[in-house]
């Protein structure tokens, strides 16, 4: 445990090293004010909830969230870097561990330091306070499974363009999956078992339910499976990148 900090340590100190940090936060909050307050009609709904800010969640870490992933791994790899890491005593687990729990922690924060909008709905109303620190949860889960999936990307590849391009095409299939649109439209050539199964492979499909509130075991479990199928992904891509 203490070299994945170690790990974690020195990754999400190189985030505040340069302005990459600084840049994301500032976009992340200017763009989910713009999407509160201007496209979700925060003010004109007369409602005292926040369901016009995480609404657009989704689609915000549809973007940004793979620009903090993909420097994760193919920065290492263009630098020649990852030869050094590897060289540390420590194991190629606690290296992605360590390195994934930084960008998540990052991400943590950016999200965090939307509490002006949380403070603004209590100033003009009484929200149900619980509902939206489920949906904070929610939001939480859902940029760990964003950056699992980035991590992994970013691992098969030493260019971040195309890290951050794939990763942002496979978040939009895991958000696609379970967009009522599409839902709507396979259950007309599908038998419902598998319009099911493929709901719930969604992250819009699970946030959804966190965040009305109601945090449910299997939505905590599917974020887990997630992002643990991925980080693994990611150790077992760096292994087969380790022996070319």
């Amino acid at each position: 445990m203490n070299k994945v900090f170690v790990v974690f340590r020195r990754e999400l100190r190189s985030y505040f090293a340069t302005p990459l940090a600084y840049v994301f936060i500032v976009i992340f909050l200017v763009l989910a004010a713009v999407f509160t307050f201007q496209v979700g009609g925060f003010l004109e709904r007369n409602q005292a909830d926040l369901q016009s800010f995480f609404r657009w969640h989704p689609w915000l870490y549809l973007v940004l969230i793979p620009a903090i992933s993909m420097r994760l791994w193919a920065e290492e790899r263009n630098s020649g870097s990852i030869e050094l890491l590897m060289t540390f005593p420590i194991t190629l687990w606690q290296a992605v561990v360590g390195k994934f729990l930084a960008a998540w922690c990052f991400a943590g924060i950016a999200l965090a330091l939307t509490f002006p909008v949380w403070i603004t709905v209590n100033y003009l109303g009484s929200p149900d306070n619980g509902a939206i620190v489920a949906a904070y949860v929610g939001s939480f889960l859902m940029a760990g499974g964003f950056l699992s999936i980035g991590m992994c990307l970013s691992a098969a590849t030493r260019n971040q363009v195309v890290a951050f391009i794939t990763a942002a095409l496979v978040g939009f299939v895991f958000l696609l999956a379970g967009f009522p649109l599409v839902l709507d439209f396979v259950r007309g050539v599908l038998p419902q078992t598998i319009v099911d199964a493929i709901a719930s492979l969604s992250f819009f499909t699970h946030f959804d339910a966190i965040s009305k509130g109601v945090i449910d075991l299997r939505d905590l479990v599917y974020f887990a499976a997630l992002i643990g199928f991925w980080l693994a992904a990611t150790a077992l891509v760096l292994d087969m990148k380790k022996a070319e």
